[in-house]
């Protein structure tokens, strides 16, 4: 045990100096190309993105398994929340994808910029009709290019085990967009922690597919039973 629990800490330590380490280069790679360039930057976070897929799997000792299907053309990917893991991961996941990401996360310097020159989607929770209108509308304008959305239904990360309702939020966002949702489970909270992450396996696990049109309760009945698939209840 105490040779397992050794190993544990080197990795971690590797994992933090290589990770962190690397990511600085395409922090600065991102600022630069961000003036000149949007293509350029969504390709670097796609790159960091990868890198820190590479980093899990061959430095903390996590295997990551993909169940079922993505979708075809433009889809609203709800995605179960337990971790950072997945947050950093979905541009390695999902293709090209748009995120919604808290307002917040916008004013962080350089952050919020490189954010909107990849494709995100501001959440302005609690702002009226007005900014759910300018959301709704960057989203359709992403849509149009073809290109996925992703959100976290639950709102910010929940332990494993815990089953949240969804914020009341998500339904209308689903409705004015008028776009099927893929559910997605994912069960990163036992091994990815914050600080000491563990060896083991990592399930994404895609659902059905959930038509556009269905009322409130039901879709949020749907999207919870489906993220929550690898989540069972403590």
């Amino acid at each position: 045990m105490a040779g397992a629990g050794l190993m544990m800490i080197i990795r971690n330590l590797l994992f933090y100096i290589v990770f962190y380490g690397g990511s600085i280069f395409y922090v600065i790679a991102a600022m630069l190309a961000l003036p000149f360039n949007e293509e350029a930057v969504r390709r670097i976070a796609e790159g960091w993105s990868g890198f820190h897929r590479f980093c899990v799997c061959r430095l903390l000792g996590i295997k990551v398994v993909i169940e079922g299907h993505q979708a075809q053309g433009p889809v609203l990917y709800a995605i179960k929340h337990e971790s950072f893991f997945e947050a950093i991961d979905v541009p390695n996941l999902l293709s090209r994808p748009v995120v919604f990401a808290k307002l917040e996360l916008f004013s962080i310097p350089g952050w919020g910029r490189a954010a909107k020159a990849y494709g995100a989607v501001a959440v302005a929770r609690d702002q009226g009709a007005t900014a759910l209108r300018t959301m709704i509308g960057e989203a359709k304008a992403y849509v149009k290019q073809g290109r996925p959305l992703a959100i976290f239904p639950e709102g910010s990360r929940m332990p494993h085990g815990q089953q949240p309702e969804l914020k009341s939020g998500f339904a209308g966002i689903y409705k004015l967009l008028g776009l099927p949702i893929i559910p997605v489970a994912v069960d990163s909270g036992p091994l990815y922690h914050r600080r000491w992450k563990r060896a083991g396996v990592i399930r994404f696990r895609f659902g059905e597919v959930i038509p556009a049109g269905l009322d409130r309760d039901e879709v949020a009945r749907r999207v919870h039973a489906g993220i929550n698939a690898l989540n069972p209840p403590e």
